[in-house]
């Protein structure tokens, strides 16, 4: 009696112990190439994309007083939706949660000033990318900086732990650099005549530039360029083959440089230009090879 039901035991176990492999393989086979997010389709029949975008970055995106959503990004948004037959549903993110909102199914689709790096591509699909940014160099326009060279024997004021105190330590180390803990102070000294001129980001300084007048961005790019684009959840493919298709598609139509007028062009200087910010299409091109 004692054997049978040891036998009867082991049996039982052995069933469950195949079942549950079983269900292992499975699983482990359906997630494999698996979509992740919602596909095109799904989205249209749903009539809804949901768009992760800021809420407080003038100008890309913002809201108005009046509650609604705008900004470069936010026309950007609109667009696609429109192509897509779909209405958008807003997604308020910071920095921070925008990886966060893809991982977490909270949005299709990131739209929010987004800058292609490797460690990012690591969790989320970037698009083709759509807007640049680099180091640029804010003088005063009675003594204009246009050439690193002009600073030997000057100082440049930089934000500590910025890509522009990087690049100058390792390119001009001859370069004195006045070194700031925060934006803040960074900008009070170069306004107060503590430095001859300025690193940051060019298109932070495009707008910084348009509200201090005397000042000008007078060199526009140093260093390797970075890229804004689109990004998805990984491994959402369906999606980022549409978002890629119409990204170069309204390139090619002159959207993004109308996009550039209706929304940044007013917060910008006038020496600046659409293809200072936007790609161009050769640029657009070069990107998608």
């Amino acid at each position: 009696m004692k054997i049978r039901k040891t036998i009867a035991a082991l049996a039982t176990v052995g069933i469950a112990a195949l079942a549950l492999a079983g269900c292992s393989g499975s699983s482990s086979d359906s997630s494999d190439g698996a979509q992740t997010g919602a596909t095109v389709q799904q989205i249209k029949d749903k009539g809804t994309i949901r768009i992760a975008t800021f809420t407080d970055l003038k100008p890309y995106g913002y809201t108005k007083d009046d509650g609604t959503n705008t900004g470069f990004d936010v026309e950007l948004g609109e667009r696609l939706a429109k192509d897509l037959g779909v209405k958008v549903e807003w997604v308020p993110v910071n920095a921070d949660a925008r990886v966060d909102s893809l991982r977490s199914d909270k949005a299709d689709l990131v739209l929010a000033n987004f800058t292609v790096t490797d460690e990012r591509k690591e969790v989320v699909d970037f698009g083709t990318p759509y807007m640049k940014v680099s180091i640029g160099v804010a003088s005063p326009e009675s003594a204009a900086i246009t050439d690193p060279s002009q600073l030997e024997g000057k100082t440049l004021a930089v934000n500590k732990g910025t890509t522009a105190e990087q690049y100058f330590t390792e390119n001009f180390p001859q370069i004195e650099q006045t070194k700031f803990d925060s934006k803040t102070q960074q900008f009070q000294a170069f306004k107060d005549g503590r430095a001859a001129a300025l690193a940051d980001d060019n298109t932070y300084l495009y707008s910084w530039a348009k509200d201090n007048p005397g000042f000008t961005v007078g060199i526009k790019q140093l260093g390797d360029q970075s890229f804004i684009a689109p990004a998805v959840a990984k491994g959402n493919a369906d999606l980022l083959k549409w978002v890629n298709e119409r990204i170069s598609s309204l390139t090619s139509e002159g959207f993004f440089e109308q996009d550039y007028n209706d929304q940044l062009k007013q917060f910008f200087t006038d020496d600046v230009k659409p293809d200072d910010v936007v790609l161009t299409r050769d640029e657009v091109a070069a990107q998608t090879k």
